[in-house]
Parts: structure tokens; C-alpha cells; sequence
């Protein structure tokens, strides 16, 4: 083991994975994490409402880098539940802390004191990592943050307890065996060769880049709307931005991400086709950050509303992604 560092990271998971390996021995980087994982897609469900409107995903269900960096790395982690057990899932973390390890732990962002009020919202898949306590107080590594934080027990407690859409129910997870060699580009093809089935060979019209420019049709039929459905045809723009740019790292993140960790594949790799679908990825991710951005300026009337301007902007978005994918299928 290495003395534990605090490392600022662009996502929780991806993050903490990060920051647990590293303390393990496996020096390998957030975006590594992230791409290895597999967990980069995209998703729309119309029929899963959150807010009263669809939800919009930008990667895989939470504790899946977690789980897919241990399968594709041969790493193992043990992860722990207690459903209503409060005093159980207090005692196994502070053993766990008694033993000079660290421990990831999952929580509600509105239950941490430390965020900005203006900051915290009903999310119940945050990840970060508790490395001591002192008497009442734990010390939080939290990987949004440049800084560690403290928090109380019972406050870490109420957190990590939360109830509704993924309830933590007082979830931790330690990093139990690392191996001695780790063959990192079986691990980078095996991913790539995923994620890129995921995003192109889909059978449902809501998921990958079929789902993409499912979503920019519909943010096109938005044209058609009546003075009294302009309300919620900017409502259903927001919801997009909101599930994009404030969730976690949201899509333009994810996409600059995965844009990070094929440039340090192709390095590994020696590929310099790996290093054209990163820059591709890269105008991916600047293209969502640009429909974000026009997005949030017609919420608030700042641009005239136009569906149909941004409906290109988000195909275009998904064209560039399935270059970037189609390009990475010819990787042997």
C-alpha cells in the first residue's frame, strides 16, 4: 500500500475508482477507469419519467465502472449492502477504517453538508471515499472536490441511507486483490469492441446512435408546438441540458473522457488510428457542450426558441459519434 492521496476528478465513480486502485498499486488514470469499464452510451427512455419528463442517460447505471474495471482488469473489490441496517453498515465501515484501508462508499448529494446548498439535488448514486475518522468525524476524499471534506457520522449515516430511485442502502466497497500483471490492451480492445457494439448494433431505437437521432427527431417535432405547448417544449430542452451537463460529468463530459482515454490507448497501443477517434470524439463532446449551451440560452429567453436548429446540432453530435465508432471497429 501507498499513503492515500486526494485526487480531484471530472466524475465520482470514475474518480474514486481511480483514487481506491492507486492506493492499491495499479497506478492507472480516471479516464482508463472510464474507458476499460465500458460504461460510455447513451440512452433515451420516454417511458421512465423523472421530473415528469424522459430520462436521458449518457452512460451506464451507477456502480457499473466500478464492476467493469474489476471484471476487464482482474481486480477485485468486495461490495457490502445493509438495506435498513444503520448501525451494521456504520460498524463495517469504521473496521474497515480501523485497518488503515480506505472505503468507497454511496450516498444522497442532498444529505452532504459540504456541497453549496444551490447544489444539492435528490441523487442517490454519488460516490466518494472515507479514509479516517476522529471520533465523531469522517474525512472525506470526495472527487468533485479539490479539497478534502469532513462530515459527521450521523450526517454520512442519513446520506448513505436515502431513500428512492437507487437507494444506496448504505453501499461500500473496499479494494481487495489487485493482480501482479494486468494486460492492459486486451482490457482497452475488449472495452472498445463493447462500447462500439453498444452504440452502433443496438436493436431498440433508444439506445446508442440510433437513440441519439431518435432524440433529435423528436426535439424537431417541437417546431409544431402551440403557444400553450411552448412551456413544456422548453421543460423537455431543459430536462435534456439538465441530464447532460449537471448529472454527474454529463455527456459532453463522458464524451471528452473517452476522448481522454483513447489518446492514452493509442499511446499504449502505439495506434494511430485510436488517436483519430479521440479527435473525433473530442468534436463530439464540443458539439453537445454547444447544444447545451444554445439550449440553456432559449430557457432563459435569452435566444429565440428554434427545435429545429437544435435538433441539428444534437444529430450532428450523434454523426461524429458513430464516425468515431465505425473508425474504432477497425481496430484489430
Amino acid at each position: 500500500m501507498i499513503e492515500f492521496q486526494h485526487s480531484h476528478a471530472a466524475h465520482c465513480e470514475s474518480g474514486a475508482v481511480s483514487a481506491i486502485l492507486k492506493y492499491g498499486g495499479l497506478d492507472i488514470s480516471e479516464p482508463m477507469c472510464f474507458g476499460i469499464s465500458a460504461a460510455l452510451i447513451f440512452g433515451y427512455f420516454p417511458f421512465i419519467k423523472i421530473n415528469n419528463q424522459p430520462l436521458v442517460s449518457y452512460r451506464m447505471p451507477p456502480r457499473y465502472i466500478l464492476k467493469g474495471v474489476a471484471k476487464n482488469l482482474n481486480v477485485k473489490f468486495e461490495i457490502k449492502t445493509f438495506k435498513n441496517d444503520r448501525r451494521g453498515a456504520v460498524k463495517a465501515l469504521d473496521e474497515e477504517l480501523e485497518k488503515g484501508g480506505i472505503v468507497g462508499v454511496q450516498t444522497s448529494v442532498f444529505y452532504l453538508p459540504y456541497f453549496p446548498k444551490d447544489m444539492r439535488f435528490h441523487f442517490n448514486a454519488h460516490n466518494l471515499i472515507i479514509f479516517k475518522k476522529e471520533g465523531d468525524t469522517y474525512f472525506v476524499s470526495d472527487p468533485v472536490f479539490d479539497y478534502i471534506n469532513t462530515i459527521s457520522e450521523e450526517d454520512l449515516t442519513k446520506a448513505r441511507f436515502a431513500k428512492g430511485a437507487l437507494a444506496p442502502n448504505g453501499a461500500l466497497y473496499k479494494l481487495v486483490s489487485v493482480p501482479k500483471n494486468v494486460n492492459f490492451e486486451k482490457a482497452i480492445k475488449q472495452a472498445i469492441s463493447k462500447t462500439t457494439r453498444m452504440m452502433l448494433k443496438t436493436p431498440l431505437p433508444i439506445i446508442g446512435i440510433w437513440g441519439m437521432k431518435t432524440l433529435a427527431k423528436k426535439i424537431a417535432s417541437l417546431k409544431s408546438a402551440t403557444d400553450e405547448d411552448i412551456h413544456f417544449a422548453k421543460m423537455f430542452i431543459t430536462q435534456i441540458v439538465r441530464m447532460q451537463e449537471e448529472i454527474g460529468t454529463g455527456g459532453g463530459g463522458f464524451r471528452f473522457m473517452y476522448a481522454s482515454f483513447l489518446q492514452e490507448s493509442s499511446k499504449l497501443l502505439n495506434s494511430s488510428l485510436l488517436l483519430e477517434a479521440s479527435d473525433i470524439m473530442s468534436e463530439a463532446g464540443d458539439k453537445l457542450r454547444l447544444f447545451a449551451l444554445k439550449g440553456a440560452k432559449v430557457i432563459k429567453n435569452q435566444e429565440e426558441f428554434n427545435p429545429e436548429y437544435l435538433s441539428k446540432l444534437f444529430k450532428e453530435a450523434a454523426l461524429l459519434e458513430e464516425s468515431a465508432y465505425r473508425r474504432l471497429k477497425e481496430l484489430k
